[in-house]
């Protein structure tokens, strides 16, 4: 007797009186043949012919199966020999069960169809320049407490480090997000959750790196800026740079958060100042600049200790190259800030006006080429970076 399929699932079976052997033919007309499926239909070979050779109250025999062979070419020709003595009842039970756990392999390892192949093999496009899911304007209240728990219930596709891009396109650009920091917990818990919905879908590949100073000297936010521009750089081929204060939400997800041409201003319309950019040269609260823009410049000074002109610096080196400030519609452009009294050593700098008047001349031996700083913790949590920095005093 031997055993011939036609297709997957017809078994014909013939008498031979001139052979002593049984012998399984076994042909597969699929190029997608595996090795699960060759189981499990020898498996079936067997128990048919183990059932009719019950049926037949044979003793014991001896049959081989000689050509396993796929049309596909994928799988090496294999003999096997199996031995039936007195099949029972219970060895055919033990032969259902195996099928049975064949069928599952089968069903988990199958390989898909000819379209989900073309589908799963297709290169993602760029994605488009206006993001499906964007919403417009957002309700921002700070009134409701917020837990980095609860972020990360609602976040639950991000990567450790505040790491995401998206699955469904190519994201147009790798961003950093840079958050200067000291002792603002509370302030960062509500730029979390709000944040990181709103850039997953402005549809970027994104990182949150908190670039906390370390110790209680002055506070010194430019180059805190330039560390987590450097510290992001060792981790990812980041090519758009977004550097933000903790305590600003835009109120638009159209504002999206990533580079243009020129240098842009993202957050021109705050309600402290009434929706309205207090004066041309504002660059301050949130801004991004490319990889090439920031190199420009030379990065940000490093010698602003305490509050204020930092900004104002950024923007004179911006415009001694040549560029401009680019900046989205006042209404896309309104972002809250988070009500706070000023932090402890973060007073106005009293050389800020001083130094904004010479920007011209230090800027190209203060900035990124000399920057100087000691890491003193770094660490990974679903939501962001966070990395400690000394920076050194004044």
């Amino acid at each position: 007797m031997y055993f011939t399929v036609l297709s997957k699932d017809s078994w014909l079976s013939h008498d031979d009186a001139t052979s002593s052997s049984r012998n399984l033919q076994v042909t597969v007309n699929s190029k997608s043949a595996c090795r699960v499926c060759r189981d499990q239909r020898l498996l079936q070979a067997e128990l048919n012919y183990s059932s009719a050779q019950i049926n037949r109250s044979e003793s014991s025999t001896r049959y081989h199966k000689d050509s396993f062979w796929s049309q596909s070419g994928n799988l090496s020709p294999s003999r096997f020999d199996i031995d039936v003595a007195d099949r029972s009842g219970t060895e055919i039970y033990d032969i259902h069960r195996k099928l049975a756990e064949q069928k599952v392999t089968t069903e988990e390892n199958s390989l898909p169809s000819v379209s989900n192949v073309t589908e799963t093999e297709k290169k993602l496009e760029t994605c488009p320049d206006n993001p499906p899911a964007l919403v417009g304007p957002l309700r921002v209240e700070f009134s409701d407490p917020v837990t980095l728990d609860l972020v990360r219930s609602e976040n639950p596709t991000l990567q450790p480090g505040g790491r995401f891009k998206p699955t469904d396109c190519i994201a147009q650009q790798k961003v950093a997000l840079i958050i200067p920091f000291r002792n603002r917990d509370e302030h960062l818990k509500y730029w979390l959750y709000y944040l990181h919905p709103i850039l997953q879908r402005q549809q970027l590949d994104y990182g949150v790196y908190i670039i906390n100073q370390d110790g209680e000297e002055t506070f010194n936010r430019a180059k805190l800026l330039n560390v987590g521009y450097a510290e992001a750089l060792k981790e990812y081929d980041y090519n758009c740079f977004v550097f933000s204060d903790v305590d600003l939400i835009p109120m638009d997800d159209r504002n999206i958060y990533k580079c243009y041409n020129q240098p842009r201003h993202l957050s021109v319309s705050m309600d402290k100042f009434g929706f309205r950019l207090p004066y041309t040269q504002y660059f301050g609260g949130v801004s991004s600049l490319s990889k090439e823009q920031y190199l420009k410049i030379n990065g940000f000074p490093n010698n602003y200790w305490g509050w204020g002109g930092e900004d104002d610096d950024i923007f004179n080196r911006v415009s001694s190259k040549g560029m401009s400030i680019s900046r989205p519609d006042g209404m896309i452009g309104r972002c809250r800030m988070i009500r706070h009294e000023r932090d402890k050593q973060n007073d106005p700098n009293p050389q800020r006006f001083d130094r904004i008047a010479h920007t011209r001349e230090t800027m190209a031996s203060d900035g990124i080429n000399s920057l100087t700083y000691k890491v003193v913790k770094t660490e990974k949590d679903q939501l962001f970076t966070k990395i400690t920095v000394d920076v050194g005093k004044p």
